[in-house]
């Protein structure tokens, strides 16, 4: 008796549909994985020249880095729950690209140990003597206390890598059972990790960005910094799709509208950036309280009104323009182009974060070109990490029972 298909072993069926979809696993260039490795390794050299020359200076750059790297892999962490909860099939020829990416998970419990032993340089609160002549940081000793930090950032790490390791073992598992139950079972552990991710991702940025600024807070900052990873999270799986697609890396089936959606919500976290951005702005200099617009008072004397101004045209108005037009988002150039934009400025907005920060510990902020030494091991550590596990698994989820539907979606 012939076989169906639902007889089929399933491995079987797997490979079956990645064939029907005209896609077959191949090599990424050697070359790419060559240049991630020259990016790590002169960025690794550089930033240690940097921390020997001076450490204070350098715990800023490293931790500008380390929130850009943090938003892409978290970021793309939540695009991959936030499919699955969703039930979207549009995204399914995407979803392992953003699997790939959120591979970087995992390395941030390591990175952040230098930050631990930086904080001296960070933080105000970390002086005693500041400290005993201020009651308001007194109040504040039972959160600000080095244990109790670095504990409670330890745990949230966990428990971002606990969540990716289950929900990409059971996508990478489907590859090769088709396993509609791991479906389920993602579903369930997606729906888990989005409001956790929310508050630790918000906890986080209290920590290492807000407690930078003595006094000074914002409810609505956490916020913020969501807006930022699901922004370049949605920036770096659109430059990869396009291009892998582009050099016939994915299917042939991934049509105009898939791209438009990856427009579509590239433009959508635009907009929502913006709008967070000036949010708390807005709020804060209507209410013109001391201890509000310190903030903003400190990004803009001292020459950064122009990284400021730079910044609202750069990382706002450039890509907003360049996204309203319907066929921008189904035009493979002018993503690429948007996408590349969007993660460079989504950097200074980081930098932008992180740098002013500095004259509130009693350092003096001045340019130093050993600032792009961090950026460059940032972006070497993202291709390597990509481009391994690139390696181990197929670029497309072959298993996922909404593949064989996402090649019938159109808008």
């Amino acid at each position: 008796m012939p076989q169906t298909e639902s007889t089929l072993p399933a491995g079987q069926v797997s490979m079956e549909l990645a064939q029907s979809a005209g896609y077959t696993k191949k090599e990424l260039p050697n070359s790419l994985s060559a240049w991630g490795y020259a990016l790590l390794i002169a960025g690794v050299i550089l930033s240690v020249i940097s921390f020997m020359i001076d450490p204070a200076r350098a715990s800023f750059g490293y931790l500008t880095a380390y929130i850009f790297l943090l938003c892409i892999s978290v970021g793309s962490l939540f695009l991959v729950t936030m499919e699955y909860v969703s039930g979207a099939v549009w995204s399914v020829p995407f979803r392992r690209i953003s699997e790939l990416f959120a591979a970087s998970v995992p390395f941030l419990l390591l990175l952040i140990i230098p930050l631990f032993f930086s904080m001296k340089h960070l933080f105000a609160w970390m002086n005693p003597e500041v400290v005993a002549h201020d009651k308001v940081w007194q109040a504040r000793m039972s959160y600000l206390n080095v244990p109790f930090f670095i504990i409670r950032d330890v745990i949230i790490l966990l428990i971002w890598w606990a969540f990716y390791f289950f929900i990409i073992r059971n996508s990478r598992k489907q590859d090769s059972v088709a396993d509609q139950s791991l479906t389920t079972i993602n579903i369930k552990l997606s729906a888990a990790f989005i409001p956790i991710f929310a508050f630790t991702v918000s906890v986080l940025s209290f920590d290492w960005l807000m407690s930078m600024v003595p006094k000074w807070y914002s409810t609505i900052f956490g916020v913020y910094i969501f807006a930022d990873a699901a922004w370049v999270g949605f920036a770096v799986v659109t430059l990869a799709s396009v291009l892998l697609n582009e050099k016939g890396y994915l299917s042939p089936k991934i049509k105009n509208d898939h791209y438009y959606s990856l427009g579509t919500w590239m433009f959508a976290f635009t907009v929502f950036w913006a709008y967070i951005a000036f949010s708390q702005y807005m709020l804060q200099w209507y209410g013109n309280l001391p201890e509000e617009i310190i903030y903003y008072i400190n990004r803009w004397n001292g020459g950064w009104k122009y990284v400021s101004l730079i910044l609202v045209i750069a990382h706002f108005i450039v890509p907003f323009l360049f996204l309203v037009p319907r066929g921008s988002k189904t035009n493979p150039k002018i993503l690429i182009f948007a996408s590349i934009w969007i993660i460079a400025t989504q950097y200074l907005d980081s930098y932008w974060l992180v740098m002013p920060s500095m004259v509130n510990n009693g350092f003096t902020y001045t340019f130093n070109p050993i600032d792009f030494a961090f950026p460059i091991a940032a972006v070497g550590l993202m291709i390597v990490i990509f481009t391994t596990a690139a390696k181990k698994h197929n670029l497309l989820p072959i298993g996922d029972p909404k593949l064989k539907r996402s090649w019938d979606f159109h808008l």
